[in-house]
């Protein structure tokens, strides 16, 4: 199993998600993505996809054209980005970045949240993703 990247500011998500699916630390893939104008603190960031398609198309890694519906855990690519607790505010659309990877037929996910007792999960039927990514390593 890989190490979990957790993020250290409470919006860095998506910052922490593209580490983990790159194999970099929270700090070196910030720093890259400080160096593209994308900020945990940017609250873009958790509403829209293009921050971390960027991130993952400058280290030269393919994603999707589009975001995919979620219809189970059996469908999802091997790896993916996925979009969890959905919520509204003032009618924008906020998620939470988490990476799905299947290794030798064995399904996880990789959540970055500061505050769980395991960052490698598996309780499937608590996380209710609406869509993915999938990437695909160039």
């Amino acid at each position: 199993m890989p190490t979990p990247v957790i993020q250290e500011e409470s919006t860095g998500c998506g910052i922490a998600s593209v580490a983990n699916i790159l194999g970099k630390t929270y700090s070196e893939m910030k720093v890259i993505a400080n160096g593209m104008n994308i900020h945990a603190s940017d609250e873009s960031l958790w509403s829209d996809t293009q921050y971390v398609r960027r991130m993952l198309s400058n280290a030269g890694v393919k994603t999707s054209k589009s975001e995919v519906p979620f219809e189970s855990w059996q469908a999802l690519p091997d790896l993916a980005l996925l979009s969890i607790k959905h919520h509204q505010e003032e009618d924008k659309d906020f998620w939470h970045w988490v990476v799905f990877k299947r290794i030798d037929g064995q399904p996880f996910v990789l959540d970055s949240a500061s505050y769980l007792p395991s960052n490698i999960r598996q309780d499937f039927e608590a996380m209710q993703p609406k869509w993915f990514i999938e990437v695909n390593h160039a």
